[in-house]
Order: structure tokens, then sequence, then C-alpha cells
């Protein structure tokens, strides 16, 4: 009877239920029916309006195959969906797509993996479908989290579990792609969907060795592989234009966690490195200065981090704890230098050049502002930490550095500080400030032709590039020239010095002669060279004799080298036949054998044994020639005198105040010395005037010739050297007389720095003779 009735009612079901079932076949096997799919689709594309119930009616076979678990209809159902969403696009399919959502829904809350897997699949379809207008009311809520809980399968069997992650990252895929330009649907990126989104990529990023390690604590960050990892892809993903977003969420990561421990923090600034390498070449817009600003207020804050450490360790018994956290401390400052080198190395020239003025205005210079870095509350060890560290990511950003004109590449700005620092008392330092005028001057990449100090038998095999010095270039050198020979010449003769200081200097004065030395120029290194020789042999600061042979050797590798550049063969000659004297008589006083180990040092060097130094009437004779003022060899080169020599400047920047106290006190004159010992030596001393007058004719000569024959820079300097002095002493005579007036309240006196009252009783006071009655 049953069947009777439907057999009966059956042609008078709706003709959209009729196609339909016939898109069913008897067997699940056989698959869906083709010719019947193609009826069903005409009909939906000709009856628009038809295609929401032909959805619903579609939705209710398929929850009932899936409750009966008849799998093969639930797959013919949802390929048919598929289709009629591929051909359909009408106003009309708003309706459909709402019963093909919530039968995807079906298939994902269901457990059997190969549903979910189908369900996923009709959801990527249909994502990368593209709708004439915005859905007012369609969410996706429910497929956010259904898909990222697929991401965190856990399923028994490995293969299948794999099936259910991919397909949970392919389905979020899906709903990002659906909704990121539909303005109706930011709802995706508050943080409800993406604290569900964004661990489900990074639990699948994961290697599958790590997750029993980081599944409970995802401490990502020590150690970084998979940071790092990370990061990459993202900065592969997106649009140039857009990296710097990233950069300033790293940067503020690392704000927030600037108290976490030393690798939690490498780790943040080593993924930053990496976001920075990928980001360099493109547009990275503001986030340039503010990068290396955050950067260096870290540098800042581990120096402090160390140093407090140390200071804590020194007054108590933990003393390997302190040294690990010190120890981790240096690996956060190394992460951050090779930030800032890398990032600014790779900028283009006018924003290195930027970075270049930005960090050496960070680094704490006595005599220059430095309001980032309160140098007085880390101290004399700090703020030398701080020198290195910022010298060192110099280095790396000038590494490669091409400017066309000196004067663009060192702006007294830069120049004067950098200067400064290569006259400090640290050896250290003053290698740093060097390497960074190589990367700047040596234009034409010589210096790995020129590494070592030594006497090069044959210049011209090197194949030294050059070119002609420019217009800018030689006022430059007659701006700074003075400058540069003066900074030369100090840092020789300095006690520390080492092998490397030396061939440092070596590679300086070939670097200026290759890059920036004219006939005028060649003169003036000549001169320098000249007096560094008489100042070595003269030795009034009694220098060590390894240091004073260094100097030697130096002299002869650059004259070598001089001579050969400049192609003047008598010039060669002469130096070549003091190079081969010394190399018998004097061997110490050549690079290869000084600079070796255990080289055997002599008791004094002898001023009178002509024949092993060079000569200047000699030199003069060679550069007589068309060119070269060789008269002006014969003018002594004297180094100007600045304010910081005055102010002993080469100390630390944080002993200033102290440093002016023992100027002071040390000028007082001491009591015990004026009353001079009247002694027979004393009394023969002042009669004895031979030879004083011929003494003082030779200085007077002397002057007049110089006046005559000296540029007008050298000239200019010593004569405001000598006004700067006479305004010195003036001060120092003033500070000595001028004091206020003796008070019975007290009177006020300076010591080590601070300030004192002293009471005087009114019997002790003395008065001008004028006021006493």
């Amino acid at each position: 009877m049953p069947t009777g009735v439907c057999g009966c009612c059956g042609p008078l079901r709706p003709r959209y239920k009729r196609l339909v079932d016939n898109i069913f076949p008897e067997d699940p096997k056989d698959g869906l029916s083709k010719s019947d799919m193609e009826k069903l689709t005409f009909y939906a594309v000709s009856a628009p309006e038809k295609l929401d119930r032909i959805g619903a009616y579609l939705a209710e076979r398929l929850s009932r195959d899936v409750v009966r678990h008849r799998y093969g209809y639930v797959v013919i159902a949802m390929e048919a969906l598929d289709q009629l969403l591929m051909a359909c696009h009408s106003q009309s399919i708003k309706p459909f797509v709402e019963s093909f959502l919530h039968m995807v829904a079906k298939l994902l809350e269901s457990r059997e993996p190969d549903l979910q897997v189908l369900g996923t699949n009709s959801f990527v379809k249909f994502a990368n479908i593209e709708e004439d207008t915005p859905s007012y009311h369609r969410r996706y809520d429910f497929f956010v989290s259904q898909f990222s809980a697929m991401c965190h399968s856990t399923h028994e069997d490995l293969d299948t579990r794999t099936r259910i992650r991919v397909a949970g990252i392919k389905g979020l895929q899906g709903v990002v792609r659906k909704t990121v330009n539909d303005e109706l649907q930011a709802i995706i990126w508050e943080p409800q969907h993406m604290d569900k989104l964004i661990p489900s990529m990074l639990f699948n990023m994961q290697d599958a060795d790590d997750t029993d390690r980081h599944l409970d604590n995802h401490h990502l960050w020590d150690p970084n592989e998979f940071a790092v990892s990370c990061f990459r892809i993202i900065m592969y993903s997106i649009q140039a234009q857009h990296s710097h977003h990233v950069i300033q969420q790293v940067l503020g990561h690392l704000d927030t966690h600037n108290k976490n421990t030393p690798r939690v923090r490498a780790g943040i600034v080593q993924v930053l490195l990496e976001t920075v390498a990928i980001a360099a070449k493109g547009s990275v817009g503001p986030t340039v200065l503010e990068v290396f600003n955050t950067l260096l207020k870290h540098l800042r804050l581990s120096v402090d981090f160390e140093l407090g450490e140390s200071s804590r360790r020194n007054s108590n018994s933990s003393v390997s704890s302190g040294r690990t956290k010190e120890s981790e401390e240096r690996i956060v400052q190394n992460a951050i230098i090779q930030t800032i080198g890398f990032f600014g190395g790779n900028l283009p020239d006018y924003q290195r050049a930027e970075v270049m003025m930005f960090i050496m205005g960070k680094v704490p210079v006595y005599g220059t502002p430095c309001h980032t870095l309160d140098t007085v509350k880390i101290g004399h060890q700090g703020t030398k930490r701080i020198q290195a560290m910022l010298l060192s990511s110099l280095i790396m950003v000038t590494s490669g550095f091409k400017s066309k004109t000196m004067a663009a590449a060192l702006p007294p700005p830069f120049l004067d500080p950098l200067f400064s620092i290569s006259l400090m008392e640290d050896s250290e330092l003053r290698q740093l400030v060097l390497e960074i005028l190589h990367n700047i001057i040596d234009r034409h990449d010589n210096r790995a032709k020129l590494r070592g100090i030594r006497i090069i038998p044959n210049v011209a095999a090197l194949k030294i590039k050059r070119e002609k010095i420019s217009k800018q270039d030689v006022a430059f050198m007659k701006k700074h020239g003075q400058q540069l020979y003066r900074h030369i010449y100090l840092g020789c003769k300095e006690e520390d010095n080492v092998h490397k200081n030396f061939e440092l200097l070596f590679t300086t004065l070939a670097v200026l002669t290759i890059e920036l030395a004219n006939e005028e120029v060649v003169v003036d290194l000549i001169r320098l060279a000249i007096a560094l020789q008489e100042m070595t042999l003269i030795n009034e600061e009694n220098m060590p004799m390894f240091i004073r042979c260094g100097i030697m050797a130096l002299v002869a590798a650059y004259l070598n080298f001089l001579s050969q550049m400049i192609a003047n063969p008598p010039f060669c000659q002469h130096v070549s036949k003091v190079i081969e004297l010394r190399n018998v008589e004097a061997p110490y006083l050549l690079p290869e054998h000084i600079f070796r180990d255990k080289c055997p040092l002599p008791d004094s060097l002898d001023k009178e044994d002509r024949v092993l130094y060079f000569q200047t009437m000699d030199m003069a004779e060679c550069l007589a020639g068309p060119g070269y003022n060789a008269e002006r060899l014969s003018v002594p080169y004297i180094p100007q005198v600045t304010d910081e020599d005055r102010l002993t400047r080469r100390k630390s920047f944080v002993d200033t105040i102290s440093l002016q106290v023992d100027i002071v006190s040390n000028n007082l004159p001491d009591k015990s010395q004026l009353a001079e010992e009247i002694t027979f030596e004393t009394l023969k001393k002042a009669i004895d005037t031979t030879g004083l007058e011929e003494q003082e004719r030779e200085r007077r000569r002397q002057v007049m010739e110089k006046f005559q024959k000296a540029p007008f820079e050298e000239i200019a300097a010593h004569c405001e050297s000598k006004a700067n002095m006479l305004h010195d002493k003036l001060a120092q005579i003033f500070e000595l007389t001028i004091r206020p007036p003796p008070s019975p309240s007290g009177v006020v006196s300076v010591s080590a720095g601070l300030t004192q009252h002293q009471s005087v009783p009114v019997y002790e006071m003395k008065f001008p003779d004028l006021c006493v009655y």
C-alpha cells in the first residue's frame, strides 16, 4: 500500500525535487549522473528563483544520508552543490549559499575525517568565488572555530591526522580569502578570531620533533629558530610597502619585553635582524631611524643590566650565576650590533649617511651633546663599552659605503667626534676609528691589497685602482688635512699601541695617498713621516722602545709605498738604500722584524747614525722637479694644539669634572718649590751664557722661515693655538688670584669637585692696610 501511494504521487512532486532525485543513482558507486546533473543545472540557471528550494532539498537529503552513514550519496550531493555554485551567479544565489554553508557545517561537525576533508574542499571552492555584492548577514565564526580545531587534530593515525590538519589550514585560508576584501566581514581581524587563527598556523608550522617541547609553554623566542622561520615566511608573503608594519610590531614587542631574560630579548632582536634583512632592500619608510633608536635604547639597557649584575656580583658570592648573566647580556649586545650594522649596511647611500650621523650622535664623546645616553650613570667602564659597540656597528654600516666626495662622507659633525675618540687612551677604540675611516676613504677597495704592514717590493704588482683627485676632495684636504695628519701623528705615539694599531695606521696613510693625495698632500705626508721619525729619535716623552721601533717601521713601510706610488726613481733609490742598511745593521727598525714575536730590542737609538734614517735634504733633492714644492720639506711639521689637548679630553667623558679639578690643583705653586736652593751649579748656570745667543738666532731664523714657506692653514692653526694657550693661562691666573672676600661665617673652597665651607675666626682674618684703623 505505501509503495503504491508513493508510485501514484511520484509524478505530482515538484519538478526541482524530481530533477534532484534523478542525479542520485541506485548504486552510489556509479557516481553522479552527468546527464541528469546537466538538466538540473539548466533548470537552476533558467529559474534562479528555485535555487533556494534546490539547496534546501539537497541539504535535507545530505543530512539524512550523513545520519544513515550513506557517505557515497553524501559525496554525490556535495559534488552537485559545487557544480550548482559554480554555474549560478545571480542575486538569487544568496539563499542557496546559506543552504550550502549549512551542509558544509554538517560535514565539518562529523567525526569522519573523509567528510571533514570533503566539506573543507567544498568551502575552499566557494571561497574562490567572487560574489557581486557583499553579504550583510553571513558570519564565519563557526568555520574559524571548526577549522582551528581541525588544525590541532590529535587523531591516532599519523596520515589521517596530517590530512585533517592540512584541511584545517586550507579552510582558514579560505575564510581569510573570503573575508579579507569584504568590508562587512572585518570581524575576522578581531582578537577572538585571531587568537584562534594565529596559534593554529604557528602550531602547524612547528617541526614535528618540537611539538612535545612547545605544546604547553610555547617558549618560541628561546630558542628562536622557529620564530625566525615564521617571520621569514611573513616578510616574503607580504608586499614590500607593508614590510615596515611587521618591523614596527617586532620593535613594539621588544619594548614590551625589555626586562625579560637576555635570551628572550636576544631572540627578538635576531628575529628583527631577519625581518630588516628582507625589508632593507625595499621600502621601509619612516621605520629606519625608529629601528636604530629602539636598538640603541636596548643596547644601553643591556649594558645597564650587565654592569648592575657585575656590581651585585662583587658584593655577593654567586660568581658563576653572575658570569652567566653577563655572558648572556653580551649575546643581546652582539645581536643588536649585528642588526644595526646589517640594516644600515643594506640601506641606500643617502639613507646610510643619515644613519651614520645618527649613530655618531649617540656615541658618548666629550664636548658633544649626548642626550639619550646618560654616561654619568654607567661610569667609565660602561661608557667604554657603549663606545666600542657603537663604533663596531658603524664599521658595519660604513662597509661598502661609496661617496663621491669626502666632504659629504665626513662632515664636521661626524668627523670631529670620530677624531676625538681616535685619541682616547684605549687601543681598541683607536683601531675601530681607523677601520671606520678606511671604510669611508677607500672608495676603490684597495685595502685587501694593503693588508698587513710590510715593505712592499713592487707596488705596481698590486694593481691599485685610483682616480684623479677631484676639486671637491682637494678642497676637503685643504680644510681637514691638518686635522687628519694631527690624529695620525698623535695616534702613533700611544704607549698601548700593538701590532694591529700600526697595521691600521699604515693602511690609513696608504689609503690617503691613493684617494686624496695631490702634489701638495704628498709633500705634507712626507713632512708628517719626517716628524714621526724625529719624534722617535728625540723621544721627549720617554716612549717605550717597542713603540719607537714600531713608528720607525711604520715610516719605512709608508715611504717605501709612497715613493713607488709617485714613481720617483731617485726617491725610491734613497728609501731602498736606507731599508737595505737597516736589514743589515738595524732590522728592528723594519716591520718584518719588529712585529715578530720575541724580536730583540735595542737599548737606544743613535740619532747620529744618519745612514739608518731618512734624510730630509736627500728627499727634498729627489722632489726638486716640477709639481712638488720641495722647499716645504724643510719646514718641520708641528701638530695643531686644540681644545682636546688642553682639556685632557683623552680621558673618559665621565672624568671631566675630576680632571678639571686636577688641572687647577696641579697648577697651584708648591711652597716647597718657591724657595729654590742656591748651589754652585745654580750660580754656574746663571753666569754661563755661552751659546745662548746663537740658539736664539737659530730659533728666530726657523720662525721666519716657517712663516715664509709653511701653508696658510698650518700658520693659522699655530697662531690660534698660541692665542688659546694665552687665554688658558690668563684664566688660570684669574682663577688663582680672584677669590671671594673672607668672611667670619666661612670661606668656600673647592676640593675634588665638592664645595666646602670653613669658618674663619675674626682675629685670624687679614685685612688690607687701608682697611685697618
